[in-house]
């Protein structure tokens, strides 16, 4: 969710800075007071952070129940919101950057709808990551993990020790897989029809 110029306006009063609930998508959370502001709250992204920002005279209790809503409304926002295919190569390079010190450099990523029994694929002697539509709506953190998944697998092939390291300094990796077990747990449960109206 981009930024809002209009939020950014004048200096906020008193500007914290925490980590973030179990469960967001951010590595901190800025809270920002503002004396201008009398009830309105809202929040967006900033890199890495989520930067929310109340009315001054709040007390501690309210600024922490806002923090959990608007980090609930903006995850719920970024789920919606489909990224294309240049985005998603952007994001490989920005991850492996971030993990593998840019060793691992794809040579194309993209999305596919021909995988429906796996999450994503490499094939590391075109350089190439597909991920499956299906992740599509997902968390990021989930997207993320899945792609440095397929990233790692540019360095090493196979699902040995050396690979698992790898993804162990990705700090999701535990959750997003959880989730993913999740999902597919879900597909398997037997479906009960709707009740039929009357």
């Amino acid at each position: 969710m981009p930024a809002d110029p209009l939020h950014r306006a004048g200096k906020p009063s008193r500007s914290t800075t925490s980590q973030p609930p179990s469960g967001s998508g951010a590595s901190a959370i800025e809270v920002r007071r503002s004396a201008r502001r009398r009830r309105t709250v809202s929040a967006y992204r900033e890199g890495d952070r989520t930067v929310v920002l109340i009315p001054a005279r709040m007390s501690k209790a309210e600024e922490q129940r806002w923090v959990t809503v608007m980090l609930d409304k903006l995850a719920a926002q970024e789920s919606k919101r489909v990224i294309g295919d240049a985005e998603l190569a952007e994001r490989a390079e920005r991850l492996s950057l971030q993990y593998f010190d840019g060793r691992a450099r794809p040579t194309s990523v993209r999305w596919v709808t021909n995988q429906n029994t796996r999450w994503g694929s490499c094939t590391p002697a075109e350089g190439s990551i597909r991920l499956s539509h299906r992740l599509q709506g997902m968390p990021e953190y989930v997207v993320d993990y899945v792609l440095l998944h397929e990233l790692a697998h540019l360095l090493v092939p196979g699902h040995g020790p050396r690979f698992w390291r790898l993804l162990e300094a990705y700090p999701r990796t535990e959750r997003a897989r959880g989730y993913l077990e999740g999902v597919v747990a879900a597909d398997r449960l037997p479906h009960q029809p709707a009740p039929r109206g009357e």
